[in-house]
Order: C-alpha cells, then structure tokens, then sequence
C-alpha cells in the first residue's frame, strides 16, 4: 500500500478521507499498539484519528501499526534456539557432546565416553546433522512464556509519528524529493522512486532530475505506460532505461540480460538514440565503454529494420568496432601515459565532474612546473561541478592530510576491499589551498537559512549521505561512516533470515578487536560464550524463517565490537526472501522476550554481494560507546564461512574505516555559522520557528519551522 511507504519512508501518516464519526476508541486502541511497538502518536494524529468514523479510523490505524511494526522487524516471531537465552546457554563444547550422544545408538541409555570415541574414529559424524541441532526444539508461545514481560524503561526507544497531507500530497512530496534528489539513491529509495512514479505520473513532474539513475527509473515508468521519455541527453542513458526495464542493474555495474522488447517500445528507445546523436555527434564515443552491452541491446532492437534512424544504427556500429571514436576519458588517459599532466588536465576540463573526480591524481603527477596550471584548472572547475562532487573532493583531500595505515577500496555495491596506500604524498599547503577554496564554493552555494538554525548535537557526527550507494534500508539506518551514541547496558544484536527455495544457513557472530585492532575474541556458532557476551544457539534451515542473536555487556574487555553475518550454506542475501539486521540496547534488568520492538534502535535491511555482511561496528570511545555504520559486503567462500577464517580481513577493514575522516552535518553547520544563527538544541521547543536540523523532529515546533530529518538530510547538500 501507498500509505504504508509513506509512513515507514518519512514517519508521516497520511490523513484519511474516510467519513467522519466518532473513532475515539480507536485512537486510544492505536496509541496503546504504538507503544508496544516503541511508536508514539502526535496529538492532530491521535485527534484525526478520532475524528473519522469507527471503520476508517480502524482501517488507518491497522495500517499505520503495521507500517511500523515491519520498519522495526517487529512483523516476523523471533525465536530463539536456546529458549532461556540469554540465561541457560550451556557450554560449547558440552551442548556438541549432548548432541553427539542421543546421536550414537546405545541400546536405549546414554552412549558412554568409550562410544562416543569409536563412533567419532570411525568417521562420518557430521554436527549439522545432529538430532535437535540447528532447528527450533520449542515454539515461539512456549518461548514467551518462560521470559517474564519486558520492564520498561526511561531509555525506551520512542519514536514520533506525524500527522500529514493527504496521500496523495504525500506521496507527491515524497515522489519530488527522491526524482529531484541531487546523490544517487540506493536500492530500497531506487524501488520506492518506482512505484511512485506510477502514482504521480500525472502529478506535478520535478523541474529536473540531476541523477542519471533516478531518470532511468522513472523513464522506464513512461516507456512501460507509453508516455514521451523525459532528460535523455547521453547515450549511456538510453542504455540504462533498457537495463532498468528488463529488471536489470541501472547503475550497468552488473550486465543485465535484456528482456524482449514490443515493436512500440523498440522505436521509442531507436528514436531516442537517434535524436542524442544526430543533435551531438561526439556522444558516440561513450558507447566503447559498454560495447558488449549494446550488442546484447542491438539484438533485442533490431536497428537495421529502421533506416529512417541512421544516427541510432551508428551507435551499434560503433559498438561492433566498425567505427572507432576516442572518448575524453581516452584521451586524457593518452595524455597521463605521455606524462602530459597539463594536457590531461586541459582535456578533462570539458567535464568538470570527471576533472575534481581525478584531481588528486593530476597534483601528484604534476611536475612543480605545471602544478599551478593544474591547480587552476581544477579552481575553474569548481563553479560548474555538482555540490555532491564538491563535497566528495572535500572529503578526499580531508584524508590526504596524513598518510593512510591502509587503503579501503569500496564499490557501487558496498563491496570492499584493502591494500596498502602507495600515493605519494601531497605539500600540506597545497592540500590546505584545495580545501580553502572548496570550503568557499561549498559555503557559496548553501541556502541562506530565513529562519535561524536549531541543531540537535547527535546529528553531527552523521555522514553526509553523498550517496544512497553507501547505505541499506531500514529503521534508524545511518550514511556509512555516521557516529551514534549508544545508551544502555547490554547491547543485543540480531539477524532475521527466511529462504526462498533452499536450505539456508546464516551465522551471526561477533569479533572483539583491542585498541590496536588485534583479535581479543570471537562469539559465534562455535563459542556460545567469551568475556560476558553470550549467543542465541545456531540455526541452520530457514523455511519459516529464523533468528540468532548474541547480548554483548558494554563492560566486556576490547576497544571494538564488530558483528558480522555469515552465509555457511545457501541463497546470497539478495536471493533469500527476506534478511535483516539490527540492534537493540537494554539494561540488566528489563528481561522479556530476546526481541522486542520497544528496545530495537535500528534495523536494516541486507541486500547485496558477497558472502559475509559487515553492517557496523561499536566503539569504546572517552565518552562512552559509539555505533559506527559500515554497510559493507566481503567476498568470503562460497560456503563454510566462519568468523575464524576472517578475522585478519575484517579487523583490517574496520581499522581502514574507523580511521577514515567522513565529511559530517558538523561541516555544513559550520560552514552556515558565519552567515546565520545557529543553536544548539538542549530538548527545549523554541519560542519562534526555527529551521531544525537533527535525526526526528521534537514535538512542539513552533508553526512556520521546517524541519530537516535524517529522511532529507540529502536536501542539505548543496546543489
């Protein structure tokens, strides 16, 4: 349903259009749910409520509940193998032995110690496929009833709900945003762009569509309903619109398998393709970088039926090698092996993008004679480059400053990789005049505030979100890199799993690293136990869906905790039909249920490559624990994986990225305090409205505010 994106995208609830009545039995019902759920509602939400008749009412109350029942994971039973956990988890070693002995036959008693020794030297004794081991030996009514109810507590996750619009204003605000969105999206956002699209095809269209991407989404909408394509200036995105419609990758760093087009479709993608190269020619010269793609293409569009196009049959021409065009990156490339560094720099100026995005490279192979030229090529092209770009340079030169112990190389799918930084160094006061003179472009081009800015303190360690790319979907989910404090005594990870069509083991673990980054321990299927930090047991079939979690004490011994999911055996965590990660904080004292949607403070979704999930990492730091969001895949083996055979990796990335300086709110609150009044926000409402920035928007802004959440955070990047 429209409406339940609505309220899990933004915490907004669209206004019903239900018949009014008296619906004030419902709204008491709604509010009593939400809090269960770690949900509050505002005071016009509740009224609204209240106001309708009881069937409406009751129809918008079921799906707000259950909008944010599933944004939190709270719409799946998480059971646990070992019912008591966190108490009553046995030992390791002693639970295998157990497992071991009903498995060895002994004439109807326990099998004795000499047994079990002959039945292991005879070989063939496969854990997994011990009786009772890896699969739910209770049900999920028989584990609430032997865990008292949840004590609550002030540090309780609640989180506000707002009254909206109505949903189709809604979804229109919605649908701007994400089309008229100025950093790349990421999947979920991707998929939500879609399926708005066809909401609000009639609607108001964005004024533009800065990012490729997201007009190949929504010109896949038109071409599907048979409306005029929109901003299709480049060869390349006719080649991602085919991509998108056949289901494919539109970002094309995965080749796609093109479906059949209709003879409708096919002259529309051929004219299109022959306006772009008919109006500029030299945009022929991006097709060698996809050739093999526009073959594929070529066969599915069959160009020589249609001589009234010839500028489009150039384009697979060029694909095939029977034409031959250098394109700018070629060229600059030819320039860079010659050692031309002033040529390379003048070449690329035609693409200002391209030109900062290798800005770095041209001034450390500038020789000091050309340096200057370089360095005021990519001063010019600072006015044209987009502010995402900026920013992105930003951050780069930020991590130049001081050499790197290693390099994190991560890709458009998250997947990351690290080797050892084999840059030269660059003069710091060369570094400290690119930085100078983009902090003056960046702070140039944000708005000026007509309301004084009102800052929450725990949004400026955040990431700036250059890129949806570097984050999951989710509840609560962060830009990789963001820093958030962590309350509470206990930490209490878990991962959700439900396969699709195959036997699937997920792994949840966790490793403990010391202030150096070196192995201080490991929690996972083959250690229930290390240092207070305790695990769920191991699940390994996941028809109905699974849990596993691990308690990790805030008190445990280490500088670093880093929980991962490994896939033993099975689907990817793009090919099961459901997969997740979270985290919840409690105290000692709260027992209840291992999950409870109250205490979960975010919860993502895991979709991406590889066969090992990094999402976070929690860090001891002077003034208390801090979450710290990684959202990275690693390659691992195609099964078998374990936490023991990757502990050198996965202390290597972390370290890699932990010592990573990220461009944060902080900076673009600082750039705003000398041409505005900022404060920062001590829990009060302010008198007068306010321009707020900060995670959630607090209850009693004055009327006129407008508030910048961590859902439009993106909206703050300068354009």
């Amino acid at each position: 349903m429209l409406e339940k994106l609505i309220i899990q995208k933004t915490l907004r609830v669209p206004a019903s259009a239900g018949a009014s009545g008296d619906g004030a039995a419902v709204a008491r019902q709604l509010d009593a749910a939400l809090l269960d759920a770690g949900f509050s509602a505002s005071r016009p939400l509740l009224e609204h409520v209240g106001g309708l008749a009881p069937g409406p009412a009751m129809d918008l109350a079921a799906t707000v509940v259950s909008a944010v029942r599933e944004l939190v994971g709270d719409h799946v039973r998480h059971n646990a193998y070992f019912i008591g956990f966190p108490h009553d988890v046995p030992d390791t070693m002693e639970f295998w032995v157990e497992r071991l002995r009903a498995a060895v036959p002994a004439g109807g008693d326990p099998a004795t110690d000499a047994e079990l020794r002959d039945a292991l030297a005879a070989g063939g004794v496969n854990l997994l496929d011990l009786p009772g081991y890896g699969a739910y030996q209770h049900t999920y009514a028989e584990l609430l009833a032997v865990h008292d109810a949840l004590v609550a507590s002030a540090g309780d996750r609640l989180t506000l709900l707002r009254l909206g619009e109505s949903a189709e204003a809604e979804a229109a605000r919605l649908y701007a945003a994400l089309a008229g969105s100025t950093t790349p999206l990421g999947q979920a956002d991707l998929a939500i762009l879609g399926e708005l699209a066809v909401a609000c095809m009639d609607a108001e269209q964005p004024a533009e569509v800065p990012v490729r991407e997201n007009r190949a989404v929504l010109n896949g909408v038109r071409l599907v309903l048979g409306r005029p394509l929109v901003a299709v200036d480049s060869t390349t995105d006719v080649l991602r619109l085919a991509c998108h419609v056949s289901g494919g990758d539109v970002s094309l760093a995965t080749p796609t398998r093109f479906r059949g087009f209709r003879r409708r479709e096919r002259r529309v993608l051929l004219a299109a393709l022959n306006e772009v190269v008919g109006t500029s020619p030299a945009k022929l010269a991006d097709v060698a970088r996809y050739a093999e793609r526009w073959k594929r293409l070529g066969e599915r569009l069959h160009p020589h039926e249609h001589a009234e196009w010839p500028h489009a049959r150039e384009v697979f021409a060029v694909a095939r090698g029977e034409r031959r065009l250098r394109s700018l990156s070629g060229r600059a490339e030819a320039a860079f092996r010659a050692g031309a560094i002033g040529q390379a720099a003048s070449v690329l100026s035609a693409a200002p993008g391209l030109l900062l995005r290798s800005a770095d490279r041209l001034l450390r192979l500038a020789p000091m004679a050309e340096r200057a030229a370089v360095l005021e090529a990519v001063s010019g092209a600072l006015g044209t480059a987009s502010g995402r770009v900026l920013c992105s340079l930003r951050e780069h030169v930020a991590n130049r400053m001081t050499p790197a112990s290693a390099r994190m190389y991560v890709n458009r799918s998250r997947r990351a990789w690290v080797g050892p930084d084999l840059r030269p160094t660059l003069p710091p006061e060369l570094l400290a005049e690119v930085s100078a003179r983009l902090d003056a472009e960046i702070g140039a081009r944000l708005p000026e505030p007509a309301l004084p800015l009102l800052v929450d303190p725990d949004v400026l360690d955040v990431a700036l979100p250059l890129s949806g790319k570097a984050a999951e979907g989710g509840f609560a989910v962060l830009p990789r890199g963001s820093r958030a404090p962590v309350s509470g005594e206990v930490l209490r990870f878990f991962t959700y799993w439900r396969q699709s069509d195959r036997r699937t083991d997920y792994d949840l673990s966790v490793l403990l690293l010391d202030d150096e980054f070196q192995t201080a321990g490991q929690v996972s299927w083959t250690n229930y136990r290390h240092d207070g930090v305790v695990h769920s047991g191991d699940i390994t079939d996941a028809a109905d869906g699974a849990t596993e979690f691990i308690d990790v004490p805030l008190t445990v011994r280490g500088s670093y905790v880093a929980p991962q999911v490994y896939i033993y055996s099975g689907e990817s965590f793009d090919d099961a039909a459901e997969s997740m990660f979270g985290y919840q904080t409690r105290t000692p004292e709260q027992a209840g249920a291992p999950f409870d949607a109250r205490t979960v403070r975010a919860r993502s979704q895991m979709r991406g490559p590889g066969r090992v999930a990094l999402p976070m990492v929690f860090a001891r730091g002077e003034s208390g624990w801090q979450a710290v969001w990684l959202h990275l895949y690693l390659r691992g083996r195609p099964s078998f994986n374990r936490v023991e055979d990757n502990t050198f990796t996965t202390a290597h990335r972390v370290r890699a990225l932990m010592e990573r300086r990220y461009l944060t709110v902080s900076y673009l609150v600082d750039l705003w305090r000398s041409r505005a009044e900022v404060t920062m926000w001590d829990g009060r409402a302010p008198d007068e409205p306010v321009m707020f920035i900060g995670l959630d928007a607090p209850d009693g802004l004055p009327d006129g505010s407008e508030a910048y959440t961590l859902d439009r955070l993106s909206e703050l990047i300068p354009a």
